[in-house]
């Protein structure tokens, strides 16, 4: 996969729509989360959403290269 793509005639990076379809991600895996109640269960929330964005990402940036 090349590392960038033409988007309007601006080269755009693939880590950013590896970024976007991380938020998309994030963002269902915390509604469900939260929906179910499972944040209860978690010390320190905010952390652990960074800490659950940065394994999804990183994955999904390991996918794309």
């Amino acid at each position: 996969m090349p590392r960038e793509l033409a988007v309007l005639d601006a080269l755009v990076p693939t880590l950013m729509f590896a970024f976007l379809a991380a938020v998309a991600i994030i963002l269902a895996l915390d509604m469900a989360m939260v929906r179910f109640g499972l944040y209860q269960y978690v010390w320190y929330p905010a952390l652990f959403r960074l800490a659950i964005f940065v394994c999804v990402f990183s994955s999904l940036g390991l996918w794309v290269y």
